[in-house]
C-alpha cells in the first residue's frame, strides 16, 4: 500500500520532539513491510510569536524537505494569522499543501490514500484534499483536537462534515470515540487504535547513574513531570503540592510559556533547592530521566492518550495521573501506578506520598508496560487501510 501521512504534528529539524507520536507510529507501520509512504507536514508561516511553537523564525529555519529515519517529509509552508481568521485555517492548509501533494503524484508516487493525523485543521484538510485529488482519507483524533476545538461551534460543523466524510476514523483512545460520538459520529465507525511504546528504546536504565545525570543525590523521592509548559500540563498545582511533600525532590522537564511563572512560583514556595527545570530533554534521553525519578507524575487537564505514562512504565517507574480522557485506560493495575480523582496540589501531594510509601515493583511496571507494543495499533491500521482500498477498488 502507497500512503501519505499528512499533519501538522510531525518531527522536524528544528523541533525533533514535536509530534514524535506521529512519526513513531508511522515508523512502526512501515517495519511490517507492507506500506510505502511518504510525508506531508505543512509548517504555517505565522508573523510574530506563535506561542510554545516558538517564533517564526524558528518555523522559518524548517527545511522544505528532509529526511527522518529514511523517511522522506515535505514541509509545504501555507499563511496562519492566530487569532484572526481561524475558521480559515482548514482551507489555508489544504491550498498550501495541495502543490507539495501533486509534485509527489508527478514524480510517481501516486498514494492510494491520505493518512491524517489530528482533526484540526489537519483532517478538515485532509478532506478537502482527498475530494480534489480522489483519494480516500483516514483521521486520527488525538485529543486537543476534539476535547476543545471541537467545543467552539464552526470549527465543531467543520470537524463533523470532515468526520462524515471519512473513509475511516480512529481514535488513541475510547474517551475519544465517545467525543466523537457526541458529535453525531456513529460509534461503530470509529477504530480504536492506542499509541504503543518503543520497549527498546524505553527501558530501565542503571538508576543512580540517571539520578547523578540530572543532579540527584541521596536517598530523596523524586518526582518527574515530562511535557510543555502550558497550562494543561498542570505542572503549577504539582508545584504547589510539593510544600506537603517534605524532602521530595520534583525534575520538571520541557519548555513553554509557562517557564517564567513557575520560576516564580518556585521562588514563593521557597521550593529552589527542590525543583529543578529541566528545560527541553533530547527524545534519547528520556529513559535516564524516567529511570532517575520514583514516580512520574502527570497532573494533566485533559489528554487523548498520553505517552509519557507508557514511556515511564516501560522504564519501570510508575505513574501518578490524573483521571481524565485516556489516562484510566492506561492505568489498570497497581503495578502501573495510581490515577487521582483530580489535580489539586492537596490531591497529588496525598497520593504521591501514598504512592511513594508503597512502591510497586519496577520489573513489574515494566512488565505491565510490555503489554503495550506497538504490534496491534500496526495490525489493526493494516486492517482497516486493506478494507478502505478494497471498497474503494470494488466501487463502494
Amino acid at each position: 500500500m502507497r500512503i501519505l501521512t499528512f499533519s501538522t504534528l510531525y518531527p522536524n529539524a528544528t523541533a525533533p520532539q514535536f509530534g514524535v507520536f506521529v512519526e513513531n507510529r508511522l515508523r512502526q507501520l512501515l517495519a511490517s513491510g507492507e506500506v510505502e509512504a511518504r510525508v506531508v507536514a505543512p509548517v504555517p508561516w505565522v508573523p510574530g510569536d506563535y506561542g510554545w511553537l516558538g517564533s517564526y523564525a524558528r518555523l522559518a529555519r524548517i527545511p522544505a524537505e528532509e529526511h527522518r529515519h529514511g523517511i522522506a517529509v515535505r514541509h509545504p509552508r501555507y499563511p496562519q494569522l492566530p487569532r484572526i481568521g481561524e475558521t480559515l485555517h482548514p482551507l489555508g492548509l489544504a491550498l498550501g499543501a495541495l502543490p507539495a501533494l501533486r509534485r509527489l503524484q508527478r514524480e510517481g508516487f501516486d498514494f492510494e490514500l491520505i493518512d491524517a493525523h489530528y482533526f484540526y485543521p489537519d483532517g478538515v484538510a485532509a478532506a478537502l484534499l482527498a475530494r480534489w485529488l480522489g483519494k480516500p482519507f483516514v483521521v486520527t483524533a488525538r485529543g486537543t483536537d476534539l476535547v476543545t476545538i471541537a467545543k467552539h461551534p464552526l470549527p465543531q460543523r467543520m470537524i463533523r462534515a470532515a468526520a462524515e466524510a471519512a473513509d475511516g476514523l480512529i481514535t488513541v483512545s475510547a474517551s475519544l470515540a465517545g467525543e466523537l460520538a457526541g458529535l453525531g459520529i456513529a460509534r461503530e465507525r470509529v477504530t480504536v487504535l492506542r499509541n504503543g511504546v518503543d520497549l527498546a528504546h524505553f527501558r530501565p536504565a542503571e538508576r543512580e547513574a540517571a539520578r547523578a545525570r540530572f543532579g540527584v543525590s541521596g536517598p530523596a523521592p523524586v518526582l518527574a513531570s515530562v511535557g510543555h509548559l502550558i497550562p494543561r500540563k498542570g505542572n503549577e498545582w504539582i508545584l504547589r503540592a510539593l510544600p506537603a511533600l517534605p524532602g521530595v525532590r520534583l525534575l520538571i522537564a520541557g519548555q513553554g510559556p509557562e517557564q517564567a511563572m513557575l520560576e516564580g512560583l518556585i521562588r514563593e514556595l521557597g521550593l529552589a533547592g527542590r525543583v529543578t527545570l529541566l528545560g527541553e530533554v533530547a527524545h534519547a534521553e528520556l529513559s535516564q530521566l524516567y529511570s532517575a525519578a520514583d514516580v512520574l507524575v502527570l497532573a494533566t487537564g485533559h489528554e487523548g492518550w498520553p505517552n509519557v505514562l507508557l514511556e515511564a512504565m516501560a522504564c519501570g517507574t510508575p505513574v501518578l495521573a490524573n483521571a481524565v480522557s485516556g489516562c484510566p485506560e492506561i492505568v489498570t493495575a497497581p503495578e502501573a501506578g495510581r490515577l487521582m480523582p483530580d489535580r489539586q496540589p492537596a490531591t497529588i501531594a496525598t497520593h504521591a506520598a501514598a504512592l511513594l510509601a508503597a512502591l510497586p515493583d519496577r520489573a513489574a511496571t515494566r512488565r505491565y508496560a510490555e503489554g503495550f507494543s506497538w504490534e496491534a495499533t500496526t495490525r489493526g491500521q493494516l486492517d482497516l487501510f486493506r478494507a478502505i482500498l478494497a471498497r474503494r477498488r470494488a466501487g463502494g
